[in-house]
């Protein structure tokens, strides 16, 4: 059941985070779809401009569409992650997304406000959620990259004055998190109190963290002792501070590179492990047991494994918050 994300996040705020993830292919909707409904929790699929490129708009809505039959007891929102003003009318204007992301944080003030205020008027005349940004994230992931000296924290103050000025449904803030497998270097950290100063000034609004991989390093050992280069020093998010920032107004929470490095493991190891196998099926398979359990464990990290039935119940009731 395709919901939109401010009805996810009416049941979630201040309960659980509901996880957000990027697909790009069959492989990677089929974990995610099999390991929410072992895991019972709602989730958001996210699709990025990248995405939206490679493997083309109606492959993957067709894919999502499938998943949905196939997982007939599944609740979660359709997402345009990062999308410019364009790319959100186009979403909007298609009738499958049932929210969009509009990034303008690179923008001034101003024209932030403006062009996500635009982004609003026409999403929400066709009961679509929109998230906005403010603050900048550094680091790299698809076309978003930000050198970490010009990544900001967002200011309080100017977060309640955007969401008065725009209207937008749930803000993505920068308070120390960033795109990518680096997430960590020297002295950098997430900062609580940061986004504590912005839910007293938001107080019941959802709030949005990017960026939120964890970099396990077992993953990163594994990869490199199947053939990988990836930097062992590479760090992440503390998937245990999920709980933290939860009651501090955090409902979604953006996990990406972590799937891609289930990715990279399970087919880096089996080709080593089975050099005589050219069946892509096979490590396809692996990797979605992977991922669905990947999907799980994350959904425990969020609070939100075991709320299905709480998610059911309240969109039966929009009373209910």
């Amino acid at each position: 059941m395709i919901v939109t994300t401010a009805d996810l996040f009416r049941v979630a705020y201040g309960r659980f985070a509901i996880g957000a993830y990027n697909i790009n292919n069959m492989e990677q909707a089929l974990g995610l779809f099999r390991g929410h409904v072992q895991a019972q929790a709602p989730f958001i699929i996210q699709i990025s401009k990248g995405a939206r490129k490679s493997a083309g708009v109606k492959m993957l809505e067709a894919i999502i569409r499938a998943c949905d039959e196939m997982f007939p007891e599944a609740i979660y929102a359709v997402h345009l992650d990062h999308g410019d003003e364009q790319t959100c009318y186009e979403c909007i204007d298609s009738g499958f997304y049932s929210s969009v992301m509009i990034d303008a944080s690179h923008e001034p003030f101003e024209q932030n406000v403006a062009i996500t205020r635009r982004v609003v008027e026409r999403a929400h005349a066709r009961g679509i959620s929109v998230e906005a940004e403010l603050g900048m994230l550094g680091g790299v992931e698809e076309h978003v990259a930000v050198d970490e000296k010009h990544a900001r924290l967002t200011d309080p103050d100017e977060a309640k004055l955007f969401v008065e000025l725009t209207g937008c449904d749930s803000l993505a803030v920068a308070i120390g998190t960033s795109h990518g497998a680096y997430k960590f270097k020297g002295e950098q950290r997430l900062h609580f109190e940061r986004i504590a100063e912005i839910q007293k000034r938001l107080p019941g609004f959802p709030l949005i963290m990017h960026g939120s991989s964890s970099v396990p390093r077992e993953e990163v050992e594994r990869i490199n002792a199947a053939g990988g280069k990836l930097d062992p020093s590479a760090r992440g998010v503390d998937e245990d501070e999920f709980a933290r920032a939860i009651p501090l107004g955090v409902t979604k929470v953006n996990i990406d590179t972590d799937g891609r490095l289930v990715w990279t493991r399970v087919h880096r190891e089996h080709f080593r492990d089975h050099p005589e196998n050219f069946d892509f099926r096979k490590p396809g398979e692996a990797f979605v047991k992977a991922y669905a359990d990947f999907i799980v464990h994350k959904s425990q990290k969020l609070k939100s494994a075991g709320t299905l039935s709480l998610v059911r119940a309240a969109l039966l009731n929009p009373a209910y918050g």
